[in-house]
């Protein structure tokens, strides 16, 4: 898959594709669905696939620090991508320049212009350019003006419920891993470079790998079991915290995952943490002791109950 780097990057060969655009925040069945009817529409035609999408994602740069916590990180979004048969991603910054765009101009100097787009898929309820202004119907007058296709794609459902960001969100936000693998049609996964932390979890025998969190924070907290894998060929069981840590007074929300049966350094590498059954919410201990006593007790279960999951 090919990763373009914003609208600078656009070269004559990238001209004539099938197109769709959105922030595919989680990857979920929505999404999916989306991206596997574009892979069928690119192949009729003989073209390549293309998604547009952006970093960071619109709402976060409207809303700052009080927006939704993301599900995926970028290069997760991108994973994704690359495992649904995409060809190329054509990633554009947003920022007050992109947001201050018309909806008109965006088409023809973007789509039209730019990327020579023959066919264009989008959800029902697709809006774009300043204001939220452009809409499935515009994006229609706009493909019969410059001659491109232009096809919807109806909202899915589960259970008799759209699938969501949101809906996601609030599975996870409840623990509610189920739920949350169901809309994905996978695990919720947070993926990471191992990153250097204070180390204090080797100290008492518990090595973690510490993660920063996409954009800082998440929609769950708690400790988990979970399984690890990495580009470098792990693939082990673990036990997770996401939080802040507060018996030792940690300040940020960090993802800190202990692998079993590992003896090894993890630094740099880029894991993939598939959180696949709550053990129970983050607490404060009194003392490490009582940390380094309910971690042996996290840990045993996390094997169990990863040996009943397999």
């Amino acid at each position: 898959m090919e990763l373009i780097r914003g609208e600078h990057n656009l070269r004559p060969q990238h001209r004539g594709c099938v197109a769709t655009i959105g922030n595919f925040d989680g990857v979920h069945l929505g999404h999916q669905a989306i991206l596997d009817q574009l892979r069928h529409e690119a192949a009729v035609r003989g073209l390549p696939s293309l998604v547009i999408t952006f970093e960071p994602l619109p709402h976060e740069f409207f809303r700052g620090a009080s927006a939704p916590a993301r599900l995926t990180g970028l290069r997760e979004r991108l994973r994704q991508f690359a495992l649904h048969g995409i060809d190329r991603v054509l990633l554009l910054r947003f920022d007050q320049h992109l947001a201050d765009l018309e909806a008109n101009r965006f088409v023809e100097r973007i789509l039209v212009e730019r990327l020579g787009i023959r066919a264009m898929l989008v959800g029902d309820d697709f809006r774009f350019g300043r204001d939220r202004a452009g809409d499935f119907a515009s994006l229609r007058q706009a493909g019969e003006d410059h001659v491109f296709e232009v096809i919807r794609r109806e909202t899915y459902d589960l259970g008799g419920e759209r699938v969501s960001s949101t809906r996601i969100r609030q599975a996870l936000a409840a623990s509610d891993l189920d739920t949350a693998r169901e809309l994905l049609g996978r695990p919720y996964t947070l993926s990471g470079r191992v990153r250097h932390g204070d180390a204090r979890g080797r100290t008492i025998g518990f090595p973690t790998a510490n993660i920063a969190l996409p954009t800082g924070h998440s929609p769950l907290r708690g400790v988990f079991a979970v399984t690890v894998t990495s580009e470098e060929g792990l693939s082990a069981n673990g036990v997770a915290n996401i939080g802040t840590r507060p018996t030792v007074d940690g300040l940020h929300a960090l993802l800190e995952v202990h692998v079993l049966a590992f003896d090894g350094n993890l630094y740099h590498q880029h894991l993939c943490v598939a959180l696949q059954r709550k053990i129970r919410d983050e607490q404060r201990f009194e003392s490490l002791d009582a940390l380094v006593h309910q971690i042996r007790r996290d840990a045993s279960l996390a094997e169990a109950l990863l040996a009943q999951t397999s």
